[in-house]
């Protein structure tokens, strides 16, 4: 759900969530016995889950969204009455959802959207025409502010109640308003073209990566194309990092069960941990994080103030439990890799350091085309480790930090974790959605459970500071998100194969062979289309992969020493010579477009 307090305020915020109101309306006006269960405002727009005798189909989400528009023409107010439990039962009576939600408030367990709270809450409704639902708000005050032109209806999912897989499952709509049919359509044409930029579609286009039953949902296989593109990518954050200063490391992939006490994750994080492996009558634990190792890894030997800061990066394998409904490609996955690293510094190096990670994270990203970011700076929340003067000094680090960068940013007042604040950098790709990839946090609480100290300048021990940071995230999660951002078509310095020469017969084929071994002594990716397909036909399977140049040679190129060169947006620069080829494309590799 959206937790934007600025959204959360908008007039955008209370329109959808009045819309999801009148969805539910529309809904009850086709199937009056339906039952009823929560329906908020989202990020996107809304949704409502509904207790229904049969499946919905496409037919009647058309029939829903025309009952919608209708009523918004009624211009009717939204009316807000505060009542008992006991009057709410009434009113809901034949609603078994709404009674559970009644009996949580009452009791201070839920709200009204089915979340958690602590204490009981006013118990209030919301009337719009003939429909009546247990709600806080806000809405808006009459529904002519909705634009009937401005809505729609997206989809229908499944969804079990209150995400317990023993409770009914229930059948979810999805919707969306926007205050101009112009956003609409803008949103919609966003949602067609993240169709088409699906990773998991064009991953097999490409031959990328796959997931096999057999292996296990939610573990990737990186083909050859794929593993190229990995491979790429690690070498660049290798020597970034190595001239940046980080020292590399390697962890095991397991640990024995004491570590995660010390750490704190079997007590806060088991969850998300897969069960125990028994090794000579001790649990070891498949890691779920790389932290642990980092500080013993610090704590192996005594350092002085002199040597900090201290920076260990790893690209470490881990392994956390997720359910297999919430699976999804390379964005979701049971083992990933993460390109962590943590920073030891002094006090006094704090801001100083902060200022290092945050600019080397904006480099990384814009190396990769990212251009647009946005940051959210999370705070201490009620429940924390940590003198107040740490927090203080950590947050107003991270802030400075960000003004320096002029990056803009919102504050999640109380959203950081129990151990320290943290900054989230969230990317826009070419279509304009956010995806958060770094993470920058601080920790006071692992420091002191490992025990980290230094020899300070007065010759006493001293406990360091303790930055965590995921740059890339993971590598899986990164690579799905390149794919999307470039709809496949890789710049030339990822892409697995950088050109594909195509004889137009076979006479040309000993020539083709020759520029390869040219092109591939200037370290470029390529290869001959041996096959005996028609010209056209090579072509267009080239463009099809997305491949950056196609070097097309007949008989003047043999005799020029040239190619052809044809690149895969459809421009058609013509026959050049190898030597100018070969400068075009380190041009390109060296400027990463």
């Amino acid at each position: 759900m959206a937790n934007d307090n600025a959204y959360a305020n908008s007039k955008l915020y209370r329109i959808r969530h009045s819309t999801a109101h009148i969805m539910a309306e529309a809904v009850l006006d086709i199937f009056p016995d339906a039952q009823i269960a929560i329906g908020p405002a989202i990020d996107d727009g809304f949704y409502y889950d509904f207790d229904l005798p049969r499946s919905l189909t496409p037919d009647d989400l058309a029939e829903i969204e025309k009952r919608m528009k209708h009523i918004v023409k009624g211009n009717f107010p939204f009316v807000k009455n505060v009542v008992s439990a006991d009057d709410a039962r009434q009113v809901f009576k034949d609603q078994v959802y709404k009674i559970e939600l009644i009996d949580g408030l009452q009791n201070g367990n839920l709200d009204d959207n089915g979340e958690p709270i602590e204490g009981a809450l006013e118990i209030s409704t919301f009337t719009s025409h003939t429909f009546t639902d247990l709600c806080r708000g806000p809405h808006v005050e009459n529904t002519k502010e909705i634009n009937p032109k401005a809505i729609k209806l997206l989809n229908v999912a499944g969804a079990y109640w209150r995400g317990d897989e023993k409770r009914p499952m229930l059948q979810r709509i999805y919707g969306t308003v926007f205050e101009s049919p112009e956003e609409l359509q803008d949103y919609l044409w966003k949602i067609e073209e993240a169709k088409k930029r699906d990773h998991r579609v064009i991953a097999k286009q490409l031959d990328l990566y796959s997931i096999n039953e057999e292996v296990g949902a939610g573990l990737i296989l990186w083909h050859p194309n794929g593993a190229k593109i990995r491979k790429i990518t690690e070498n660049f954050w290798s020597e970034e990092h190595e001239k940046a200063g980080y020292d590399f490391v390697y962890t095991p992939h397991i640990g024995k069960a004491q570590l995660w006490e010390t750490s704190g994750h079997l007590g806060f994080y088991k969850e998300n941990m897969y069960a125990p492996i028994v090794v000579e009558e001790q649990d070891y634990y498949i890691k779920p994080m790389n932290c642990p190792f980092h500080l013993h890894i610090y704590k192996n030997r005594s350092h002085s103030y002199r040597e900090l800061p201290i920076r260990y990066a790893e690209e470490g394998t881990v392994y956390r439990y997720e359910r297999s409904g919430v699976l999804h490609g390379l964005l979701r996955v049971r083992g990933f890799t993460q390109d962590d690293a943590h920073h030891f510094c002094r006090p006094d190096q704090m801001p100083a350091e902060i200022d290092f990670v945050l600019n080397f994270c904006l480099h990384i990203l814009r190396s990769f085309g990212f251009t647009e970011f946005t940051a959210y700076l999370s705070t201490k929340p009620e429940k924390s480790v940590g003198p107040l003067e740490k927090w203080e000094a950590a947050e107003g680090a991270l802030e400075e930090a960000l003004k320096r960068a002029s990056i803009p940013y919102k504050v999640d007042a109380g959203g950081g974790a129990f151990y320290g604040p943290k900054i989230d950098l969230k990317i826009k790709d070419a279509i304009g959605r956010e995806w958060q990839l770094s993470t920058i946090q601080f920790d006071f609480n692992l420091p002191e459970r490992f025990d980290l100290t230094y020899v300070g300048e007065d010759g006493q021990q001293h406990q360091p500071y303790m930055i965590h940071r995921a740059l890339l995230g993971s590598l899986e999660r990164f690579f799905g998100v390149l794919i999307e951002h470039y709809a496949g078509a890789f710049p030339v310095w990822l892409s697995p194969k950088q050109a594909v020469l195509i004889p137009i017969a076979d006479r040309h084929m000993d020539y083709a062979f020759e520029v390869e071994k040219k092109l591939k002594e200037a370290g470029l990716r390529v290869y001959v289309d041996e096959r005996s397909e028609r010209m056209n036909a090579k072509i267009r399977d080239a463009q099809n992969l997305k491949i950056p140049y196609m070097l097309v040679v007949g008989d003047q190129e043999a005799e020029e020493n040239k190619v052809a060169l044809r690149k895969r947006a459809g421009e058609n620069p013509g026959a050049i010579s190898v030597e100018e080829f070969i400068t075009l494309a380190k041009a390109e590799i060296t400027q990463k477009i």
